[in-house]
């Protein structure tokens, strides 16, 4: 389906970005990768990948802050999947200059050098939380969006910038929309690394923020399916597209699952440095996937009990566990 076609995936070396990397190349596709520049020649989590799969990606260093880097790494390419941007929602308290610069700007960036290279579909990674704390559930696309916290402002305002580059030129743009996605390499910034790591490096007090929230977590394989679902999907140009199982779990059940599933007795120590501001916390986040499911056919393929097994199985290796730092808060 992607024969003859150079695809650019912009965030490559990130947690989606590296799995979306891989399963491209694992189709056959010709897959080119912006990834962010360092003095280490660091690719990121491309890194794991081994050998052959590697040598089949070409990597281009660049910032996405940068346009005219952008636009070089776009020439030639017919797909574009743009996933680079900042994600901590706790650094983006500190930080929000940041957040605007790679998120607004550097889809900015993606959305011109897309529209001046002649790419054939643009695929613009957005965020559940668009939506803020669900006013229904399952949320669908038509739910309203709510800035709880300057990440999430962001990421509406690139999907805005994402819906004026379909309306005014034309450009066949698809703003696909994960809910809270979860698997090997994710950093332990998200929850479920967080408690994985904890209860492997020995803990039995793990440190926590808020337990009352709800999530709806997908599989990072979900994901990347939904996301070659909807790029060859021509009935998805110009739509903004959920990508979410249509359940959720409070954190709290979460830690319990996890506890049973490592065999472990464990406390809660719920930390205020951890809790987001009251009124910027997003309680509930379940969505509804009737969207996907009729414009591409997908449907998940991994329910929570099987993707955490695959995911513990990860991290349970000491060469994985290892690169993470159990005893500090990830902002």
């Amino acid at each position: 389906m992607f024969k003859g076609k150079k695809i650019l995936v912009t965030g490559a070396d990130g947690f989606i970005g590296s799995h979306l990397t891989e399963f491209l190349v694992d189709q056959g596709c010709d897959v080119k990768v912006f990834a962010y520049y360092n003095s280490f020649n660091s690719w990121g989590w491309l890194d794991s990948l081994q050998g052959k799969k590697i040598k089949k990606i070409e990597v281009i260093p660049g910032d996405i802050r940068d346009p005219h880097g952008v636009e070089n790494a776009m020439e030639g390419c017919d797909l574009i999947f743009h996933l680079a941007a900042l994600i901590a929602i706790p650094f983006s308290y500190n930080s929000p200059d940041s957040y605007v610069e790679t998120n607004v700007k550097g889809t900015l960036n993606v959305l011109q050098a897309a529209r001046k290279v002649g790419a054939k579909k643009v695929i613009i990674t957005s965020t559940s939380e668009v939506y803020g704390t669900a006013q229904y559930v399952p949320i669908d696309e038509e739910h309203p969006l709510q800035a709880q916290s300057p990440y999430s402002a962001t990421k509406i305002a690139a999907d805005r910038l994402a819906e004026s580059f379909y309306r005014s030129f034309g450009l066949p743009v698809v703003i696909a929309r994960p809910f809270n996605t979860y698997g090997p390499r994710q950093s332990a910034r998200a929850i479920i690394p967080t408690i994985i790591t904890q209860l492997l490096a020995g803990d039995r007090e793990i440190h926590l923020g808020n337990l009352t929230p709800i999530r709806d977590f997908n599989y990072v394989t979900d994901v990347c399916r939904a996301f070659l679902k909807i790029a060859v999907s021509n009935n998805a140009v110009g739509e903004e597209i959920n990508i979410a199982t249509g359940t959720g779990i409070s954190i709290e059940k979460l830690v319990r699952v996890l506890a049973k599933k490592l065999n472990v007795r464990v406390k809660i120590i719920v930390e205020k440095e951890r809790k987001r501001p009251k009124d910027s916390e997003v309680e509930r986040l379940i969505g509804s996937n009737k969207k996907i499911i009729k414009l591409t056919g997908w449907r998940p393929q991994y329910g929570l009990e099987k993707g955490l097994e695959e995911t513990i199985s990860w991290f349970k290796k000491e060469e994985n566990l290892n690169k993470y730092k159990t005893g500090v808060y990830n902002v």
